[in-house]
């Protein structure tokens, strides 16, 4: 059993013991925690909580809905929603702050509380060491029953979301229309299977197959949308009826494309192409994590605008994205961040941006991704042994390739002309994880096991020392 408590939220397995997993008492503990906070920092008494479609999130969403009642705080709640819809739900209500009920991409058998502050965005380092604090402070008062808040129920902000993403400039429904697309869309058995049929309507969108729609939370593969999980959705396309496979993770704030023919586009491609299409059609500058390709800042710079690299994580990305003015931003993983909708990973936003750039160039989805560079990326780790210290290995790191650009924001990353090394340590284990990419995968791996080596002899000779 697991409980994991991080300053994005709390995240654990169902069932177990109190502090070891994520209970019913955990539950408890941190949505009043969230709820004071909120109510605190926001001066506001309402908060929006929606969920994905595992099978604990109903009973969840009942415990954190009545905590924060007990507290006197007023609760919107979407029901089965995608984390992009409750984060514009939040604003839009007006409210304090938001819970999303989800796990991501963990397996069904995990489930989390995701915290946004009023803004519907995720809550800074420093608000969650906060509520962290306060969890564990004892001093939360509960409010008397006269004070108790109210319950409401509102499943009509997915509609709200499309609606809003149909009213950008840069998606073209009639572009859309007249392309007849045939989409095959994996929704994981989760909230997509609700959401992107409904987007795909009102897109223009009629011919498309959805497989595992059902909102039941029986996962039918690992939902994380990476190549190897999506083998089936990759097979329909393949047989040549369908001109574009979408998938999604299960709470739709990640996207992965299969092209025509059968392949995977590649998650990191996601945002690339989206990101394209943007700065061409209004120039401007974009936003990355480290350890995603540099393919976007070569079309970036391509379109006269400029690239920046983040710290990894998404608040760390939108931070970046507002300290440039970024028109577009994201991860590697799949996760676009569109502002001029709102500030958070939206798989919803990025099929309407892709369908229409795909519809505008007129060709197949494979010729498309063709037009991009191939960049390669190596995701690599070492285990160290608790007695190193790790930020004294990537400062030595750091010293050997002092003659090459080098970025300590997050870790250490090493740029080689086209080609990088990133190296981050685990905030939970000793542990360093090492990505290298290259327009050669060859390339990338060779780079990713000379720092290896590299990380070897600096622990032999320290430990000689």
């Amino acid at each position: 059993m697991t409980l994991i408590k991080s300053i994005s939220g709390i995240r654990g397995t169902i069932g177990g013991k109190e502090g070891e997993s994520l209970t019913p008492n955990d539950v408890v503990k941190y949505a009043a925690a969230f709820g004071h906070w909120a109510k605190e920092n926001s001066g506001i008494n309402k908060v929006v909580i929606g969920r994905d479609a595992r099978p604990s999130g109903e009973l969840i969403t009942k415990i954190a809905a009545g905590t924060l009642q007990g507290l006197g705080i007023d609760v919107v709640d979407l029901g089965l929603s995608t984390t992009p819809t409750v984060e514009m739900a939040v604003p839009a209500e007006k409210a304090g702050g938001g819970i999303i009920i989800t796990a991501s991409h963990n397996p069904n058998g995990w489930n989390a509380l995701k915290l946004l502050n009023s803004k519907g965005e995720f809550i800074s380092a420093a608000e969650g060491e906060k509520i962290l604090e306060l969890a564990d402070s004892g001093e939360i008062e509960f409010a008397p029953s006269k004070d108790l808040g109210k319950y409401e129920q509102n499943d009509t902000y997915i509609d709200y979301h499309i609606d809003k993403i149909l009213e950008l400039d840069l998606v073209d429904v009639e572009a859309i229309k007249n392309r007849k697309f045939k989409i095959g869309v994996d929704a994981v058995n989760s909230t997509g299977g609700i959401a992107i049929p409904k987007l795909l309507e009102k897109l223009g969108v009629t011919d498309y197959e959805i497989f595992f729609g059902e909102p039941n939370g029986l996962f039918p593969h690992n939902p994380e949308p990476l190549p190897e999980n999506i083998t089936h959705i990759c097979n329909e396309v393949e047989g040549g009826h369908l001109d574009l496979g979408i998938v999604v993770d299960p709470d739709v704030d990640r996207l992965a494309f299969v092209g025509d023919n059968g392949e995977p586009y590649g998650e990191e491609y996601t945002l690339v192409t989206i990101a394209d299409y943007v700065v061409k059609n209004k120039p401007g500058n974009t936003v990355s994590n480290m350890s995603s390709t540099r393919a976007l800042r070569d079309v970036t710079e391509k379109a006269g605008g400029s690239y920046e690299a983040s710290a990894v994580g998404e608040v760390n990305v939108v931070n970046k994205m507002k300290a440039t003015d970024a028109i577009i931003g994201g991860e590697g993983n799949g996760g676009v961040i569109f502002p001029e909708l709102h500030y958070g990973r939206d798989a919803l936003v990025g099929i309407a941006l892709f369908l229409t750039h795909l519809a505008k160039f007129g060709k197949s989805a494979s010729l498309l991704r063709a037009m991009y560079p191939n960049y390669h990326i190596s995701k690599n780790k070492i285990d160290l042994t608790p007695e190193i210290d790790v930020d004294m290995v990537l400062e030595e790191v750091k010293n050997k390739y002092a003659k090459q650009p080098i970025n300590t924001e997050d870790g250490v990353k090493i740029e080689f002309d086209k080609e990088w090394v990133h190296l981050r340590k685990s905030n939970t284990e000793p542990i360093i994880r090492i990505y290298a990419e290259s327009d050669s995968r060859n390339t990338a791996d060779a780079m990713a096991k000379k720092l290896i080596m590299d990380i070897k002899e600096i622990v032999t000779e320290k430990v000689e020392d």
